[in-house]
This record gives C-alpha cells, sequence and structure tokens, in this order.
C-alpha cells in the first residue's frame, strides 16, 4: 500500500472523528428538525429527511461504507460495524431487517472481522436476477491477513462466488492476487470489472463467469495510471458504454472504452471515491466534502453539499454539508442516499422536490 494513500486515509480519517467527537446524536437531529434541509437547486432539489436510517437500540453503525438499492426499492446500508453489518430500510426509513451473524458466517467471518475488512458493495440486474458484489479491504498480515476478497451473493447474502484470497479453489472459488481491491462494476454484456483502489492501482477486467480478460494500471499519475483508483462505474449515458474510473488521490475521473482503452481524463475533483447513474445523469460522492452531479456529456450539473468552506469538526453539525461522501446511490423515485466516512456512517436520504 502506498504511503500516499495511507496519507490520504489517515488525513480524513482524522478529520472524521474530530468532527464527530463529543457530538450527540441528539443534537444532530435536533437541527436538522427545526426546518427542512433542502440541497440543490430547480430540477436538482433535494430535502433531508431527517428520520432515516435509524437503527434499534445496541446496534450502532461504523464508518460509512456503501448503500445500494434493489429492485423493490429496498435500501441496503453497510458500514464498519459489527451490530449491525447490513441495515436494510424502505424508502420512508423504516427498518427492514439487520444483517449480523448469520450473514457474516455465510461469507466465513465473525461480525469482528466483517467490520475490520468491510468496504464495497454494488448492486447488479443480470439476465433478469438481482445480485451483490462485495469488496474487502485487507486487514491482519501473514497468516492472520482477511480482505482481499470479492465476492459475488444473492439478495439474502448467499455466497455464489469468491474471487481473491481463498483457502482453496473449487467451482465457485478462485484464487486470485488483490493487494486491496475497493469496487466492482459490471458490464451490460456481463463482463466484470475490478479496482485494486488501495493497492496495486490495477483495473482487472473478467467476464461473467470470473476469467481474466484484461489487466491496466500502475501507481502515478499519467494515462493508464492511477493514485488510488477507488472506484468503478460502467456509464450507459452515451450510446456506447464506458468505464469510470475514479482516480481519488489524483484528483480526477479517467474514462476508458470497455477494452480498457484510454479515452479522456476529467479533473477537478475533490476525492472522487464511486458513482451512480440514475434519470440520465451521473453521481460522484466526492470525500472532500460535496457530491457533484454530471450529465451525459460529463458536464457539472450541480454540486451538493458542498462543505469546503465550513471547519472539518462542523461540517457533521451542519445539516446542508457533507463531510465525507464514501459511497451514494438513488432509489427508483430519484431520492439520494448518501453515506459518509464518519465513525456513525451519516447515512442519510434526501427526498427529490423538484422546486
Amino acid at each position: 500500500m502506498s504511503d500516499t494513500y495511507l496519507f490520504h486515509r489517515r488525513s480524513f480519517l482524522q478529520t472524521s472523528v474530530a468532527g464527530v467527537a463529543g457530538l450527540s446524536l441528539g443534537s444532530i437531529l435536533s437541527a436538522q428538525e427545526s426546518k427542512p434541509v433542502k440541497l440543490g437547486e430547480g430540477k436538482m432539489t433535494f430535502t433531508l429527511n431527517p428520520n432515516f436510517g435509524k437503527l434499534p437500540a445496541g446496534m450502532q453503525y461504523g464508518f460509512g461504507c456503501a448503500v445500494v438499492v434493489d429492485s423493490k426499492d429496498r435500501v441496503y446500508v453497510t458500514s464498519r460495524s459489527s451490530n449491525a453489518c447490513v441495515a436494510v430500510f424502505d424508502t420512508e426509513g423504516k427498518l427492514l431487517e439487520t444483517w449480523t451473524k448469520d450473514f457474516t458466517a455465510k461469507i466465513g467471518l465473525d461480525p469482528q472481522k466483517y467490520a475490520a475488512t468491510a468496504h464495497g458493495l454494488y448492486y447488479s440486474k443480470e439476465g433478469g436476477q438481482e445480485y451483490f458484489y462485495w469488496t474487502e479491504n485487507v486487514a491482519g498480515k501473514g497468516d492472520d491477513r482477511l480482505g482481499a476478497r470479492v465476492y459475488k451473493t444473492d439478495l439474502t447474502g448467499k455466497v455464489l462466488y469468491t474471487l481473491g484470497l481463498v483457502a482453496k479453489e473449487d467451482a465457485t472459488s478462485q484464487k486470485f492476487d488483490f493487494t486491496n481491491p475497493t469496487d466492482v462494476a459490471v458490464a451490460p454484456n456481463g463482463d466484470i470489472y475490478i479496482v485494486d483502489g488501495y493497492g496495486s492501482q490495477k483495473v482487472h477486467r473478467f467476464d461473467n463467469k470470473f476469467k481474466l480478460i484484461k489487466t491496466i494500471g500502475k501507481p502515478g499519475k499519467g494515462k493508464g495510471e492511477f493514485n488510488t483508483c477507488h472506484g468503478i462505474w460502467i456509464s450507459t449515458l452515451k450510446k456506447e458504454p464506458e468505464v469510470y474510473i475514479a482516480d481519488r488521490a489524483n484528483g480526477r475521473i479517467e474514462v476508458y472504452s470497455l477494452d480498457l482503452e484510454y479515452k479522456r481524463t476529467l479533473p477537478g475533483f475533490r476525492a472522487p471515491c464511486c458513482f451512480y447513474q440514475h434519470d440520465g445523469h451521473l453521481y460522484i460522492p466526492e470525500l472532500n466534502a460535496r457530491v457533484t452531479v454530471l450529465d451525459a456529456d460529463d458536464k457539472i450539473v450541480t454540486h451538493l453539499g458542498d462543505g469546503e468552506k465550513v471547519k472539518a469538526p462542523d461540517r457533521v453539525k451542519t445539516p446542508e454539508t457533507f463531510a465525507s461522501p464514501h459511497a451514494l446511490c438513488t432509489d427508483s423515485q430519484g431520492n439520494l442516499y448518501v453515506i459518509e466516512w464518519v465513525p456513525d456512517a451519516r447515512i442519510r436520504q434526501f427526498k427529490k422536490t423538484p422546486a
């Protein structure tokens, strides 16, 4: 793992912890409930739902990892928590279920080890069936090394295939030399793209049976080089699908063909993390305190919740700003869900309320 990555990771952790120290959930909710909190303007106006994402007593979030929505608009939230590892809500914020020991047993971990390695979650609909792809970060060393896996499950968390650091290979398990994978995307033809964003800075393309097709990438700032290639997405906003890569520490987005041939660079981002596509737009959470929305021509439509001018410790106290957006998604109605890399995940729903 690069020193540059460690510096950025440590910096964001310190900022996030400082921001929530001594801050009670009650005070945050009180501020949110005093008046409607709105982000954006015009057709891109969103209003905060202060009641979304609450967990029962005895359960808590950890650092926010990912949020996805299935075809029935069920919202799946995962964080670095050992209880609950995954929380599932409806669009009004009602908690439907939580996954902890039963789920972690399916993936061969206990809840504490899940909390140590949790990172990415990608929803995919393939041939009428729905799946999740999970990416694990690395924890421990030597014989105690955990993570470095990507696994595909159904929507109940049943493991269908595992790729990476596996004990043995079989029909549903394949060894692969990930150093620290961060995200997955699936193309319309079923090909699977995986970024090794906290490690080798490689981008891998597999077919739908997990056979390796092509690998590109190395550390650096040039074409085909990355510094924390944290997120990946297959954009279908143009006539031909394209691969978007969030080159986080280089502050840019790199765009490639499905064959992983370089096409163009989109500069000027503040630590872009990943992507989500909805209704002709591409949403990008930027770890440095904002969400950016692009149109099909890569033009900026709006910045949401920009907290750059707010002191870092105050960003999580300010409902109108983001602190460290790590992932996001929308539901079928265009409602926006954002999870942040802060100790309590700060998962929030912003209802689409066009002006």
